[in-house]
């Protein structure tokens, strides 16, 4: 059966529910599944608890639902460039669980590999620590972090070939790859689909067996804070 679809609204099908666990990938506007993000912004669906590195921005990514509310809860590092996120947060009309970025990455990473928890020192002694699990090993303290998973994982790589290994770009690889591995059901939408064997074997990030739909479409690729450097600096 194949795994390719011919958009992203057919990615989707009959796969969104409310109240639903939704991983996304990408970090700030890079990397994003951003086609697969609209057509959860236009599904009318709502109460989600989404997991991801941060919510977008005010018109673009995940910060589309933001602005119609469909989120009930955020689990993420930072508030991002999202000022209708900040107000939703700081008004209590959204449920936010921050985590370090680096705890996050390996919470989702955990939850792919199938690991129920895992004890780190990030965050001892701080607001995170409030309500975990602590032990001591060798002298040390640590607190417990849950793994993570979701009902369905969207993500955005560069590459697949038609049996859905992957290949990623770059800061695209920051948490979609172990995105890929986390979801129960693996949405991917790509700028590139290759037959099978054209892959370099040692290239592949992200194995096939992870990836259940394939969506190639085109990205308007946004820059969050474009910097530049005067002529002549």
């Amino acid at each position: 059966m194949s795994k390719i679809y011919k958009n992203a609204e057919h990615a989707l099908e009959g796969l969104l529910f409310d109240g639903m666990t939704i991983m996304s990938g990408g970090f700030g506007l890079c990397g994003i599944p951003e086609n697969l993000i609209k057509v959860i912004a236009a599904s009318g669906k709502s109460g989600f608890t989404v997991i991801s590195n941060n919510p977008g921005s005010n018109d673009f990514g995940l910060g589309l639902c933001v602005q119609q509310k469909q989120i009930k809860k955020m689990i993420a590092s930072y508030v991002g460039e999202n000022a209708e996120f900040a107000r939703q947060f700081l008004a209590d009309e959204i449920e936010v669980e921050f985590n370090p970025q680096g705890t996050l990455a390996e919470r989702i990473r955990a939850g792919g590999a199938g690991i129920p928890g895992f004890y780190t020192k990030t965050g001892v002694g701080t607001l995170i620590a409030e309500g975990k699990d602590h032990r001591d090993f060798d002298g040390e303290t640590y607190i417990m972090e849950t793994g993570l998973v979701a009902d369905v994982a969207i993500v955005k790589a560069w590459k697949a070939d038609e049996e859905g290994n992957l290949v990623f770009r770059k800061t695209a690889r920051n948490f979609n790859p172990v995105m890929a591995t986390a979801g129960k059901t693996t949405v991917v939408e790509v700028e590139e689909i290759v037959p099978v064997g054209s892959l370099d074997p040692d290239h592949i990030h992200t194995p096939g067996v992870y990836v259940q739909r394939l969506v190639q479409s085109t990205f308007e690729k946004r820059i969050e804070q474009l910097t530049t450097r005067k002529k002549g600096s």
